[in-house]
C-alpha cells in the first residue's frame, strides 16, 4: 500500500502528455516516490542532527538532494521554518500551502529605518618596528620589555637599570648540557691557543680544530672565545693572530656544518683586518727580540721596519675572501655587506694607513679584478691627497708604501686579466704623465712611471676612454 496518493502520479502524468496508464505502473510509481521520499528525508535528518538542531529546514533538505545527486529546489531558502497551510478543494482532495506573512502597512512605513551598514575600508600599520611592536590599538598584545634587552654575561647592565628591569633574573628555556670531556676539551684547547711559551701545543691545538670532527659541539664556545679575546686583546699581535688561525682552521674543517655561524665569525675577523688600532703603542718598547717580532716590527727585504700588523691584516683578508668564497650561496648578502665595509674603510680619510691598508686588500681579495676597476681605481684620484700627506710624514712613509704596493699589485691584476689582447703597451709614458694623474693621482702616476708599467698604464687609460 502507497502512502503517496495515486491520482497525483496520473496528473503528473497528464501534464507531460501522457493520457492514460495503467493502474499497476501507477502503483508502482508511486511507492517509487515514496522511497525516494524517505530517502531525501533521511539524508535531510543527517544534515538536521550534525547541525545540533531538532527543526528540519530547507537547507538540509537542499543539501540532501545535492548529496543524492538530485537537482536542489529553488526559491524556498529561508532562516526561520516554513508553516504551512492546507486548504481543502473537495472531498478527499487536500492542498497544502506556504503561509504568507501578514504585515500591517502601516507600521511597515512609520517603523524606523535601520542602521546604514559601514563601508568596507582598509587600513595600514607597523605590526613591529625593528622588532618592537607598537603599543596600538591594532596591536592588543602586551609586550614584556624585559624579554627585549639584552641578556647573558655580555650584556649592558646599566640599559637594564635605566629601564628599572636590573633585578630580574632570565633562565634559559633549553639547558646546553656539555659533558666533562668536551669541557675538558675545550679548556685545553682555549689555554693552548693563547700560550706564548709552547708552540707544540698552539699546533696541536690548532690540528685538533681543523680535524677534529669531535669538537662540532665546541663551535659556539669557541666562536664566543675568539670575539672575546679579539674585543679585550686589541694590543696582543699575537693573541690577535692565534685567534685567527683558529678561525682559519674552523673553516678548513669539513666535518662541521658552518653555515648559520658565519654571520658570527665575519665581525672579529674584520676587526682584525681594519682595526685602528692593532699592537702596542708607539711608546711601548718591545722588551726582548721575541717579542719585537710578535707585537712590534719585522726587517723586510730592504731593511726597513714594517709594523707587524700588516701581516695580521693579510691573514685577515685572507680569511675573509675564504668566507665569502664558500658561503655566499647559504649566506645571502655576504660579500657585497664585506666589500662595502670595506670600501668604506678605505675612502675614510680619518681612518689610519694600517686600516687603509687591510680593507683595500680584503676588497681585492673578495671582490678580485671587478672590485679594482669598478671600485677602487674610480676613486684613486681622491685617495691620493692622503698618499700625499703620508708619504711627506717620515713616520708615515713606511705605512704609505705598503698601501701603494697593494694598489699596484691591484693594477697589475688588471693587466693581467687582458690575457692574448693585451698589446706591448705605450712607449713613452712621461707624455702621459698628465692623463695618468688625472685618472688615478700624482703618487701611483709617478710610482708607475717610475716602474715602466705601460701595459698598465694603457688599461688605466682605456677604462678612461670607456667612462
Amino acid at each position: 500500500m502507497s502512502v503517496w496518493n495515486p491520482d497525483n502520479i496520473r496528473d503528473v502524468a497528464e501534464s507531460v502528455g501522457i493520457a492514460s496508464l495503467a493502474d499497476n505502473v501507477v502503483e508502482e510509481l508511486a511507492r517509487d516516490v515514496d522511497y525516494r521520499l524517505a530517502q531525501v528525508l533521511e539524508e535531510a535528518i543527517k544534515f538536521m542532527r550534525h547541525g545540533k538542531r531538532t527543526t528540519l529546514s530547507t537547507h538540509d533538505i537542499s543539501n540532501a538532494l545535492r548529496v543524492l545527486n538530485v537537482e536542489p529546489l529553488y526559491g524556498y531558502e529561508s532562516t526561520r521554518p516554513l508553516r504551512f497551510g492546507e486548504a481543502s478543494l473537495g472531498p478527499g482532495q487536500p492542498l497544502y500551502y506556504v503561509e504568507d506573512e501578514e504585515v500591517d502597512f502601516e507600521k511597515l512605513i512609520n517603523a524606523p529605518l535601520p542602521k546604514v551598514p559601514r563601508e568596507i575600508t582598509f587600513t595600514a600599520h607597523w605590526l613591529a618596528v625593528e622588532g618592537v611592536q607598537p603599543s596600538i590599538p591594532q596591536n592588543p598584545t602586551g609586550v614584556n620589555h624585559a624579554d627585549l634587552l639584552p641578556k647573558g654575561p655580555n650584556a649592558n647592565s646599566h640599559l637594564a637599570a635605566a629601564n628599572g628591569l636590573d633585578n630580574i633574573n632570565v633562565k634559559p628555556l633549553v639547558k646546553h648540557v656539555l659533558s666533562k670531556e668536551s669541557q675538558e676539551l675545550f679548556a685545553k684547547l682555549s689555554s693552548a691557543l693563547i700560550d706564548e711559551t709552547n708552540s707544540e701545543w698552539q699546533n696541536a691545538a690548532l690540528a685538533s680544530i681543523r680535524t677534529d670532527p669531535g669538537i662540532h659541539q665546541l663551535v659556539t664556545y669557541l666562536l664566543t672565545f675568539i670575539a672575546e679575546k679579539v674585543t679585550h686583546s686589541m694590543k696582543n699581535l699575537f693573541v690577535l693572530k692565534q685567534m685567527m688561525l683558529a678561525t682559519e682552521a674552523l673553516l678548513f674543517n669539513r666535518s662541521i656544518y658552518l653555515d648559520p655561524y658565519i654571520a658570527y665569525m665575519v665581525p672579529p675577523v674584520l676587526t682584525c683586518c681594519t682595526g685602528k688600532h692593532l699592537g702596542p703603542s708607539a711608546h711601548q718598547a718591545p722588551s726582548n727580540a721575541s717579542s719585537e717580532t710578535l707585537n712590534g716590527t719585522n726587517m723586510n727585504g730592504n731593511g726597513t721596519n714594517t709594523p707587524a700588523h700588516f701581516g695580521l691584516r693579510d691573514l685577515a683578508a685572507s680569511i675573509l675572501s675564504q668566507m665569502c668564497a664558500r658561503y655566499s650561496a647559504s649566506n645571502q648578502g655576504l660579500k657585497s655587506r664585506v666589500a662595502r665595509i670595506c670600501l668604506k674603510q678605505f675612502l675614510d680619510p680619518n681612518k689610519p694607513l694600517g686600516t687603509h691598508y687591510g680593507a683595500l686588500q680584503a676588497l681585492l681579495l673578495v671582490t678580485g679584478v671587478e672590485g679594482m676597476k669598478m671600485l677602487v681605481l674610480p676613486n684613486l684620484r681622491l685617495y691620493d691627497d692622503v698618499l700625499k700627506e703620508a708619504i711627506a710624514d717620515e713616520s708615515r712613509k713606511t705605512e704609505a708604501d705598503m698601501v701603494l704596493k697593494v694598489i699596484m699589485a691591484g693594477l697589475d691584476g688588471l693587466e693581467r686579466t687582458r690575457g692574448a689582447t693585451r698589446v706591448n703597451g705605450v712607449g713613452n709614458l712621461g707624455s702621459l704623465k698628465d692623463r695618468l694623474v688625472e685618472r688615478i693621482g700624482e703618487v701611483v702616476a709617478d710610482r708607475l712611471i717610475a716602474d715602466q708599467k705601460s701595459g698598465v698604464a694603457q688599461v688605466i687609460l682605456e677604462s678612461d676612454m670607456s667612462l
